[in-house]
């Protein structure tokens, strides 16, 4: 993308100095441009399955088949975000890795072109620029993303991410 003044400069969520393609967990969450809800639905605690949420757990997938260096942990496809843990693992360990971010940048590319081809909306924005993640420090964390993750559905009608939302999340329930 060609630099433009007249846009803000972009600050990195990334852990400055930290090596994202070393072996570990990371709890990614990606969101949808905007924030819009177009990857199925929530109801009563169950993830309905749309058209375009099939084609981001397709693709989520398509990662651990592409990248035989990374396994994916538990995950799940929100109204307008995916959560999910990718763990790069020291296997292959003669084949170079991609960062997180490009991991991360490959499946946004695959997702959003199929999704714009279905849509007919040729290089309309999908996702939004950027993606939030935390790197796992230990087995316990690691079990309470699991479990956030798990419960997110469950927990839609008070998910900060979910537009009819009007609270805040207790400070508690954060996995981390």
């Amino acid at each position: 993308m060609p630099y433009d003044p007249e846009r803000p400069p972009r600050n990195s969520l990334r852990l400055k100095g930290y090596d994202y393609t070393q072996p570990g967990a990371y709890f990614v969450t990606i969101c949808t441009h905007n924030r819009e809800c177009f990857l199925g639905e929530i109801v009563g605690g169950i993830v309905h399955l749309n058209k375009y949420d099939k084609i981001v757990a397709e693709t989520w997938q398509w990662l651990e088949q592409r990248y035989p260096y990374i396994e994916l942990d538990a995950w799940v496809v929100m109204p307008n975000h995916l959560h999910g843990i990718i763990v790069i693992t020291d296997r292959f360990a003669d084949i170079k890795r991609k960062s997180l971010g490009r991991l991360v940048g490959a499946f946004k590319t695959v997702s959003a072109r199929e999704i714009n081809q279905l849509r007919q909306m040729s290089g309309c924005p999908v996702w939004q620029r950027d993606f939030y993640d935390r790197i796992n420090r230990n087995e316990r964390s690691l079990e309470r993303i699991r479990q956030y993750i798990a419960d997110n559905p469950l927990k839609w009608h008070e998910d900060t991410e979910n537009p009819d939302y009007d609270g805040e999340m207790p400070f508690k329930d954060l996995p981390f």
